[in-house]
């Protein structure tokens, strides 16, 4: 999947943002630039969960509605979400309502509070598992790595649901611990330089 589609400027991206006109803007703007924000960093681990069985497309659309269902994903406010709080989102036609999904997202909200207690923040511990850029495939050309596979069953082994090894590549992608732009992709280069300033946490 190494492969490139024209942007609205004529500019080359990757192949994927032909699937819809709204993945340009968050291509351009947040695919793979690097995030040290805790709230950012639980925010698309949760909604690279809820994204299982469906589509990115799906999940973008309803991103803000899943920010106002989940106190805009401060784990702190979603540790707190009880049996009240599941039946409302369950009933909340704006996000994808899935028991096991939602469920998920109080759990992970809980051990996000361990992680944080015992690790200082979850930036510092999810960037200790960035890769070694030397042993990178192609772009775009594994749906998991090495490095997912390992944060992956961390996370597991930590309690952590819906963190399968494919689910966190996608989140490794996006939040810039891999640049997994296209080669040919215009924002490759604007991403490695963002990544190159990037001041590793922890």
């Amino acid at each position: 999947m190494n492969s490139t589609v024209a942007g609205p400027d004529g500019k080359l991206r990757c192949g994927w943002c032909s699937a819809s006109p709204d993945f340009f803007d968050y291509h351009d703007k947040e695919w793979g630039f690097p995030v040290d924000d805790d709230i950012r960093l639980f925010e698309k681990i949760c909604l690279e969960g809820f994204q299982s069985g469906l589509s990115w497309r799906t999940i973008l659309a309803k991103r803000n509605n899943f920010r106002a269902a989940f106190a805009g994903f401060d784990f702190n406010k979603v540790a707190q979400f009880n049996e009240v709080d599941i039946e409302r989102l369950l009933r909340d036609k704006g996000i994808v309502r899935h028991r096991g999904k939602i469920e998920a997202v109080i759990n992970n909200a809980k051990m996000a509070q361990d992680l944080v207690s015992r690790e200082g923040s979850l930036a510092a511990y999810f960037w200790s598992f960035e890769p070694d850029e030397n042993s990178l495939p192609e772009p775009q050309t594994v749906s998991t790595s090495e490095a997912s596979v390992a944060l992956s069953k961390a996370l597991k082994k930590q309690g952590w649901k819906f963190v399968g090894p494919t689910t966190v590549y996608a989140f490794m992608q996006a939040m810039g611990l891999v640049n997994d732009h296209s080669s040919g992709c215009a924002l490759r280069e604007k991403v490695e330089k963002a990544r190159k300033r990037f001041k590793r946490p922890g």
